[in-house]
């Protein structure tokens, strides 16, 4: 791994007699001692801990789909084993075998790794910051996680590619057209209508999989207990579910979070984020969104991806004395979360516009967002961006350097309304970069077997039309709410957006957070008036934890109550 030659010291530190002696209090058994060869570990197990080498070492090598193995470092004495996924129990990227010399260790397992790094400050960050770089390592290298065979610009190949990517699970394409791509289809027997394959690093084949059978084959998707009730449920895993997950878990809620796609939500594609306060150079939002999803693992948040939330039965009359019924969150999948209070932040989607075809090129030649694997699907070609925002600026700064030309086309007369300042001096720096203003998108042209050719547009004020050949379109134009699966439990506006602010809180409370329905909060940009920047997310997500503290504690008290006056009466 490239990154393990500059900072391998990071990686895979040594722990000192003392640190070692703090680790071993959070040991989940007793030590074990392997012969040579020993397995230890595998590619695909779940709950694999990490193991703290006593004596001896352990080999860890990384293996893709394929059978492709490599080695990633021989880990002796005073240090340890694991990635990301080991604080959550998740399946394991790679595996792990006693060297020659034999090897004792001590397993970690993730409830005590979690402590570890939340009781023990010091030796946590040392541990907390090699777990993620060894996934970055996974992700950067070769010879790891899944391998992928399908046609480039295929729409199934590219959502496939990017879920994997935006969830931080290391892939490899193929070409199926490929001399090696070939290959792969003859010798499993494929036939055309099959692409894309996915083949998980547990040799596992699957054909034309959706993201929740990739998920499974991968094991990212906890099994869940159907008799846990949650103190809170997070319904979206973008910037402002994630910082209410983290603030919630690290002050001893139990917290799981649900997301139908990815971490990051609209935020997590964006290329480049310059305004966040703190980070002077700009982080990615799959960056970013990475390292709020560590920390919610960190503090023991339960991640659920992907799963999908189809509708919210909301708690109604109290159950029992004066404790209010736990709202259910019933998924796709057939299973059924409980918890004591709900955070809606499923956010927003970029909006659909009205042209006939549209959907015909959704995923193959029109996208929604701008990340890396799209930026590959059309380096060097001609490419045209609708949209005005901040979102929208973003994608352009990103895309200009790879394309040869990018028509920015945007309903108003300019920028400035809508969009940052230094994106727009950013955009006026680009040299291939044509902004066409009062202006909108109007037919697209091609069929399924060509895939997008061309696009028509229209002058706002004069009606007259141009054409323009290209093979991709961005759409970045308005936001619309997901709330669909809301029903009727909850009041939204004339828009869609969820409401709230409640009257009556009492001296010394806040409720602008939450909804029409006692115990359901609304955060980020579902929320009808929120403003729709990361940071402002980001504090509704810190700011919803102090009242769902407040309900719960009024919810505790009430029912103390109840029970105290049934017991005299």
């Amino acid at each position: 791994m490239a990154l393990a030659d500059d900072r391998r010291h990071q990686m895979f530190p040594v722990l000192d007699a003392a640190q070692i002696a703090t680790a071993r209090r959070f040991a989940s058994g007793p030590p074990r001692t392997c012969v040579a060869g020993e397995v230890l570990f595998d590619v695909g197990d779940c709950d694999a801990p990490v193991w703290l080498v006593l004596e001896g070492a352990i080999h860890v090598v990384r293996r893709d789909g394929l059978g492709h193995e490599k080695p990633i470092t021989t880990q002796g004495a005073g240090q340890f084993t694991g990635e990301v996924s080991q604080l959550a129990g998740r399946a394991s990227l790679a595996a792990g075998h006693a060297a020659e010399c034999g090897c004792t260790a001590v397993p970690i397992d993730a409830a005590h790794l979690r402590a570890l790094v939340v009781g023990a400050a010091e030796l946590g960050e040392i541990v907390m910051r090699a777990l993620i770089l060894r996934r970055v390592g996974l992700i950067e290298g070769d010879a790891a996680g899944s391998v992928l065979v399908g046609l480039p610009g295929d729409a199934h190949l590219t959502a496939l590619q990017s879920f994997l990517t935006r969830n931080g699970y290391p892939n490899t394409l193929f070409d199926a057209d490929s001399d090696e791509g070939r290959e792969i289809v003859e010798r499993l027997g494929i036939q055309p209508g099959d692409l894309p394959l996915m083949i998980c690093p547990n040799g596992t084949v699957l054909k034309r999989p959706g993201n929740a059978e990739a998920a499974t084959c991968l094991g990212m998707t906890p099994e869940l207990d159907p008799d846990a009730l949650h103190d809170v449920a997070i319904v979206g895993a973008g910037p402002a579910g994630l910082a209410a997950a983290v603030y919630a878990a690290s002050e001893g809620l139990s917290v799981i979070v649900l997301d139908q796609r990815a971490i990051g939500g609209q935020a997590g594609a964006s290329a480049r984020i310059e305004n966040y306060l703190g980070f002077p150079t700009g982080i990615s939002g799959q960056a970013l969104a990475g390292r709020a999803y560590n920390q919610a693992l960190k503090f023991g948040a339960e991640l659920a991806i992907p799963l999908e939330v189809a509708t919210l039965a909301c708690g109604g009359d109290p159950d029992t004395g004066s404790r209010p019924a736990p709202h259910a969150l019933h998924l796709t999948s057939g299973e059924v979360v409980r918890a004591r209070t709900v955070v809606i932040a499923s956010g927003a989607r970029y909006r659909r516009p009205d042209i006939e075809n549209l959907s015909l090129f959704e995923g193959g030649g029109v996208s929604y967002w701008a990340s890396p694997v799209e930026a590959r699907l059309c380096e060097g070609e001609e490419v045209a961006l609708i949209g005005g925002g901040n979102s929208a600026g973003q994608a352009v700064v990103f895309l200009a350097p790879k394309v040869k030309t990018l028509h920015l086309v945007v309903r108003g007369a300019g920028l400035e309304a809508s969009m940052s300042r230094y994106l727009i001096d950013r955009i006026k720096a680009l040299p291939n970069v044509v902004l066409h203003t009062r202006t909108e998108l109007v037919t697209l042209e091609g069929d399924a077997e060509r895939g997008l050719v061309g696009a028509t547009y229209r002058d706002r004020d004069s009606g007259d039309t141009h054409h323009c050949d290209l093979r991709h379109v961005f759409l970045f134009v308005g936001a619309d709410p997901n709330t669909g699966w809301l029903t009727d439990c909850i009041a939204l506006d004339h828009a869609g957006f969820v409401t709230t602010g409640v009257d009556g809180a009492g001296p010394g409370r806040s409720t602008s957070l939450q909804t029409d329905r006692p115990g359901v909060f609304a955060i980020g940009d579902v929320r009808a008036g929120s403003v729709k920047r990361v940071a402002a997310a980001v504090g509704e997500g810190a700011a919803v934890v102090s009242q769902i503290h407040q309900y719960l504690a009024a919810a505790d008290e009430a029912a103390r109550s109840d029970t105290r006056e049934k017991a005299t009466a």
